[in-house]
């Protein structure tokens, strides 16, 4: 996949103008917080810039607010494209980070776990 040279500037735009949703949670994944899995936040893959990225669960977790409100066909596309390169998406709503934060570490923690445990052959 070709790459977007805009899309680095973008992705850095992504970090500066963080939600605080985003910002709580990059609170909880930085410096290998979870488990000691590293997590990259707004990673460029493809045409896409993902929320958060674990290289070694091949994970991806995507916060959505109110601009992903009537987006759904346009992020089911995309979910499926990066799933089908072997990579898992995890989809959280602001209000989870907010209201469950515990809940939403638990189910990212646990997907890491299992993919890594998995082996690099039934990641997907």
């Amino acid at each position: 996949m070709k790459r977007d040279p805009m899309l680095k500037g973008r992705s850095r735009q992504l970090r500066r103008d963080a939600t605080p949703a985003e910002a709580i949670l990059w609170g909880r994944l930085r410096s290998r917080n979870l488990a000691r899995f590293k997590f990259r936040r707004q990673h460029v893959w493809g045409p896409y810039v993902l929320d958060f990225y674990c290289a070694a669960a091949r994970l991806v977790v995507e916060l959505d607010g109110e601009s992903h409100v009537g987006q759904e066909v346009k992020d089911e596309v995309r979910q499926r494209r990066i799933e089908a390169a072997g990579m898992k998406v995890l989809r959280f709503w602001n209000p989870d980070v907010y209201e469950r934060l515990d809940s939403v570490l638990a189910a990212i923690w646990n997907e890491c776990h299992v993919r890594c445990q998995a082996g690099p052959l039934t990641r997907r």
